[in-house]
């Protein structure tokens, strides 16, 4: 597991495949995603603070929940909860929910696609984005039940409306940071996805063929 201190009281967990997201307010913190099971991620969380802990999911995907058990509970948007295989409680996000922790003050964001219950934290003041998997390089997973191409469109039009609020995105894969016109560029290749436009080679073992835009990649 490497461990970054990013910013002032932020710091980044990542175990090479997915990231999660640690904040230390004054007597509190914040843990944004759990990661696999296998990750342990509370072992990583207690060297770091003694602090007691609030839980957010981004989305509720096997990658963001499969640490949750070692915690008392987790808030995560309700379009999520279904896909959340846990035992401790889990209380809801919505839209315009504000989390605040320390210096940082993070607004909810819904940003339904990758999975129905996606949000993002936005810090208006320091104009930072923490995302998810919707703004990322890719490959961004687009099939599947919990999946919609359409909507996730429709919440980087969204995103896009808060340009003028945000400066850097942390995504949950691949290269970080990444500035706001990574927004831009998961649009404008997903309106090629959905248009047909783009060349898809089927995947390996996953029951999905790759697709490459010109700046992001998705599994669809």
């Amino acid at each position: 597991m490497e461990v970054t201190e990013y910013a002032k009281d932020l710091y980044i967990l990542d175990d090479g495949q997915v990231r999660e997201f640690l904040i230390i307010g004054r007597n509190e913190a914040i843990l944004i995603d759990t990661g696999f099971p296998e990750t342990k991620i509370i072992n990583e969380v207690q060297k770091l603070t003694s602090f007691p802990l609030k839980v957010l999911l981004t989305h509720g995907d096997g990658d963001r929940c499969g640490g949750l058990d070692s915690f008392q509970e987790c808030y995560v948007h309700q379009g999520d909860k279904g896909l959340i295989k846990t035992t401790i409680k889990i209380n809801c996000l919505k839209e315009k929910d504000l989390i605040v922790i320390g210096d940082y003050c993070f607004e909810v964001i819904e940003i339904p696609g990758h999975t129905y219950g996606s949000i993002a934290f936005l810090d208006i003041q320091k104009k930072l984005l923490i995302v998810g998997d919707t703004v990322q390089l890719g490959p961004i997973y687009m099939f599947g039940e919990h999946r919609n191409l359409d909507l996730y469109i429709h919440s980087l039009e969204k995103l896009n409306t808060y340009q003028n609020q945000i400066e850097t995105i942390l995504p949950s894969h691949n290269r970080y940071p990444l500035t706001k016109e990574y927004i831009g560029h998961c649009l404008s290749d997903a309106r090629l996805l959905k248009a047909h436009k783009l060349l898809g080679v089927k995947h390996q073992f996953l029951p999905c063929r790759e697709y490459r835009g010109k700046k992001i990649s998705f599994y669809y």
